[in-house]
């Protein structure tokens, strides 16, 4: 017979795959009722957890994850040395892994690592990754996962984010006060926790100055530069060009600087740029670049250390935690009057 696992057991429950395991696990979050009802299922359709969740639990591998949706962006370079100094405290060795934004590299990925490999992941999840199934059976098998930055809400752990709502507003504002009436939004996918902050914030700002939002100002990117530029470009080429832009992330900012140079459009005087960005080389642009910069290297610090903290007390399931780091917002040329 086939093994069950967590999704065939919610199809047959008709619930979520999240509260199927919340329920295995015992979590408060879930009625006694409810609790019962998947338990006695769980057992009638010869469900049982990953048969390496007992062993992970007693034999370490002093090895942790670290998985990434890509390592050219400084953001998380940085994040990664702050969370590899811990782990070199505590004798551990670091793995990195990349899904370059891909959420069947990323569900690969934590399958690999469920046969014992490492004692616990900390990660960023893909633009692309819609199902949670993947992250469930992971934290089934006895390994926990710590999120930081793009974090999945419906899995019960701890989460390492920054102020994204309230950057996205003071974003939009900063470039507001400077003159810009016309804003557009550089975004990368709606299944990011933080660019969808970001945008919410950005439309706030527009709201409290009277700004009419536009739905054609808000410019849907990916992974794919040339097409990134050619959106991009085709922004900026219409009879009603915007006077102000905000990328979600630095390679929207950077993609725009190349249009821009294209098409011969100066910044900051008919374009304002904003981007969150950690990009040391912000400053050496030309024109500098006006950056929301996130405090990365202590984001994947505090990642690492809540997860060696449960690692330590021999835990393989991490209560719910939101802890939210602060932004800043640098000037710089780009947006000048």
């Amino acid at each position: 017979m086939a093994k069950v696992n967590l999704k065939q057991l919610a199809q047959q429950l008709d619930v979520s795959i999240s509260t199927v395991s919340k329920a295995l696990r015992g979590s408060y979050e879930i009625g006694s009722e409810t609790k019962k009802r998947i338990i006695d299922t769980a057992r009638e359709m010869g469900y049982s957890p990953n048969p390496y969740a007992g062993s992970l639990r007693h034999h370490k591998s002093k090895t942790i994850a670290l998985v990434a949706p890509e390592l050219t962006n400084n953001f998380f370079i940085q994040a990664i040395t702050g969370a590899e100094i811990v782990a070199q405290e505590k004798g551990y060795h670091i793995l990195i892994y990349c899904t370059h934004d891909d959420a069947e590299k990323e569900k690969s990925i934590l399958m690999h690592l469920q046969n014992g490999r490492v004692d616990g992941v900390i990660m960023s999840l893909a633009s692309t990754t819609q199902s949670y199934t993947h992250l469930e059976e992971l934290i089934q098998s006895g390994i926990p996962i710590v999120f930081f930055d793009r974090i999945c809400h419906e899995i019960e752990t701890a989460k390492i984010t920054t102020d994204d709502f309230t950057s996205g507003f003071n974003a939009t504002e900063h470039l507001i006060q400077n003159g810009c009436h016309d804003i557009a939004y550089l975004c990368v996918s709606e299944n990011i926790s933080t660019d969808n902050k970001r945008k919410q914030g950005y439309l706030e700002a527009l709201n409290k100055y009277g700004l009419k939002a536009d739905k054609q100002r808000i410019i849907k990117c990916n992974g794919d530069e040339k097409i990134n530029y050619r959106k991009i470009k085709k922004l900026m080429s219409g009879t009603k060009k915007p006077d102000g832009l905000f990328a979600s992330i630095e390679k929207l900012a950077l993609t725009t600087y190349y249009v821009c140079n294209d098409m011969k459009i100066k910044i900051p005087q008919t374009l304002k740029i904003i981007c969150f960005s950690n990009l040391r080389t912000a400053p050496l642009l030309n024109p500098s670049l006006t950056t929301i910069t996130q405090p990365a290297f202590e984001m994947g610090k505090q990642a690492a250390s809540i997860l060696f903290k449960n690692l330590d007390k021999k835990r393989t399931l991490i209560s719910n935690e939101n802890i939210v780091l602060k932004s800043e917002l640098i000037k710089r040329n780009s947006t000048k009057k």
